[in-house]
């Protein structure tokens, strides 16, 4: 057998902060040999992205790493950062998590990549760039030559990732590190940055390692996975041992913590007793914002972010609000709450057109909780906001003994309260501003990608405790979110948006079985499993072309320009939703051969 191309003995890594050394890795050791792929995984915080920053040499400055770590003979760890600058490109090649903080937006995507390029060999610009186009192609970027003249906020979020990709394997890498490249990505996007790595590791025999918590994206791309825990190895071996008899405690409930979108779900939410009247209904809403033209003297555009959108929600109902980026849902959340407002149709909550005389019944909870919490003040000030607004006669007591109640509901310890946000973890973070949204007893809450950025285990207490506080304090919940294994956990009603209108309502079991809408066909195809057998088998049917521009909607039916069944009525005439089967479907093709495909 030949030798391992990446050999880490004893690898650890300490940080020097103001109470003492960190130990954020422990001795770890691993290898990898030429052409594999490892998965490292764990939650936040176990180690992963620092120890392979240590093999990089990119630690934090009061970073130190000590051990061995042998890339075709040279030991990275002692390397100077002149040395490790020959080795970084040529050799070693890694993808960050936000391709925006990677790329500088300053500088055309051809610029950046022929200065990599040029940087490591005696090339002239135009031989550069010839190669940079060359390199965009093959990571599936149409039209190369037209975008490597663009800048990076030009470039969708699908796109400025490949663009990451295609720089890294510019000087062709013997050993490619992936970073959670696919965590803040649309699940269409996700499955084919995944199918690309897989393709490229075939193509060149690049060794990959990706570091992610979500066991499902490395289930079909990884030979071995290992897993990390409070900077230390507790389990490796191949990918199908883990996942079929994982030895490990920590192992089993990081899967068990992951939905399976193959499998039935067990204990779906009821759904309440029926109100008379709905507690929310949206009727022909539209949202446009005016976006001001590069030119001068010319009008300005209008980008049209919810189109015709109409929906009701019952008292304690779970509707889940799925789509690709830029389909207009979190838009249209905002709407509800009248938050932005509605350039035409009507929104109308327990009757009334005005929610602001109805605040402390409307709440939101927002993808960032770090973002949406004051730094400055405590957690008992933070969650006691809502209630020194809308009950400004409570004593100071009172609203410190209601805070108290709802830590305690949401899982937190009320001892804690006089804590800063900065304090707590990503996790206890969500906790603290489902807390703020629920302490005056709202009727609904919006979760906008409440979960999305969480560890798995930590989002499946969110989602449970989400589930027991709707039982207990009869909520209504507007769930948003791109991962349709989550809403199809939560919710009890599902409606599929794209480009700001809506393809597809049904109910949730209906529409996760037997989907009616092409687009939502491909959604679900694109649902990773976290089974390396059941994932290497799928045959998955991905979405054609890039998602065009909200400024320039296609004509008619706005996803034709990306759907295999589209026919010459789709481009002249926009499809009305009407029934098909169980669902509710946009389509003039609806009940056709290719339903259920």
């Amino acid at each position: 057998m030949s030798p391992p191309l990446l050999d880490v003995a004893g690898l650890n890594v300490r940080f020097a902060t103001s109470t003492g050394a960190v130990h954020a890795v422990r001795d770890l050791s691993f290898s990898l040999r030429a052409g594999e792929s490892l998965g490292i995984v764990g939650e936040s915080g176990s180690g992963k992205s620092q120890a392979v920053l240590a093999l990089t040499g990119l630690l934090a400055d009061n970073g130190r790493a000590s051990g061995s770590a042998r890339l075709e003979g040279s030991d990275l760890i002692t390397l100077d950062q002149q040395e490790m600058n020959r080795v970084r490109g040529p050799r070693i090649s890694m993808i960050f998590q936000d391709p925006m903080t990677s790329l500088n937006p300053y500088l055309s995507v051809g610029r950046q990549m022929s200065l990599a390029l040029r940087a490591h060999r005696a090339i002239g610009e135009q031989a550069a760039r010839k190669e940079a186009a060359e390199m965009l192609e093959t990571v599936g970027i149409p039209e190369a030559a037209r975008r490597i003249e663009q800048y990076p906020h030009e470039l969708s979020g699908g796109m400025r990732q490949r663009v990451m990709i295609a720089t890294a394997l510019l000087l062709r890498p013997a050993l490619l590190i992936a970073d959670e490249p696919t965590t803040a990505l649309d699940v269409t996007v996700q499955a084919q940055i995944l199918g690309l790595m897989s393709d490229l590791r075939e193509r060149y025999g690049t060794a990959i390692i990706i570091i992610t918590h979500d066991l499902s994206v490395v289930a079909g791309l990884a030979d071995r996975i290992l897993v990390m825990q409070r900077g230390e190895k507790i389990e490796e071996g191949p990918v199908d041992a883990i996942f079929a008899q994982p030895q490990q405690a920590y192992t089993r409930s990081l899967l068990a913590a992951v939905p399976r979108f193959d499998r039935p779900i067990q204990g779906t939410p009821p759904r309440m007793k029926h109100a008379t009247k709905p507690i929310l209904a949206a009727e022909s809403v539209r949202v446009e914002f005016p976006v001001a033209d590069r030119a001068w003297f010319r009008p300005r555009r209008l980008l049209r972010a919810v189109d015709d959108v109409s929906f009701q929600l019952e008292a304690g109902e779970i509707l889940g609000v799925v789509g690709e980026s830029g389909c207009g849902k979190s838009t249209l959340g905002r709407a509800v709450l009248q938050l932005v407002p509605v350039s035409a149709g009507r929104v109308s909550f327990l009757g009334a057109d005005d929610a602001q005389s109805l605040r402390r019944d409307l709440q939101v909870v927002f993808q960032d909780p770090l973002a949406s919490l004051n730094p400055r003040m405590t957690i008992r000030d933070v969650v006691a906001e809502p209630l020194e607004v809308h009950e400004p006669t409570m004593g100071d007591k009172d609203r410190t003994n209601k805070v108290a109640d709802m830590l305690s509901r949401v899982g937190l310890d009320p001892s804690l309260m006089n804590r800063y946000p900065h304090q707590f973890s990503g996790g206890q973070c969500q906790r603290v501003a489902i807390a703020r949204a629920l302490i005056t007893r709202p009727k609904l809450v919006v979760c906008d990608e409440a979960v999305s950025a969480l560890d798995v285990s930590v989002r499946e207490q969110i989602l449970r405790l989400m589930l027991e506080l709707r039982r207990l304090l009869d909520l209504s919940l507007i769930f948003i979110g791109h991962d349709l294994a989550v809403i199809r956990q939560i919710s009890q009603r599902v409606m599929v948006m794209y480009l700001g209108r809506v393809m597809e309502i049904a109910a949730a079991d209906q529409l996760f079985t037997n989907p009616q809408h092409p687009y939502t066909q491909a959604l679900i195809s694109a649902v990773p499993i976290p089974d390396p057998v059941v994932e290497r088998a799928r045959k998955r049917e991905g979405l054609r072309g890039e998602l065009p521009s909200p400024l320039a909607p296609p004509s008619g039916c706005v996803f034709r320009t990306r759907c295999a069944f589209a026919i010459a009525r789709c481009a002249t005439e926009v499809p009305a939703l009407r029934l098909a089967g169980a669902s509710q479907v946009a389509c003039h093709r609806a009940g056709e051969v290719f339903q259920g495909r």
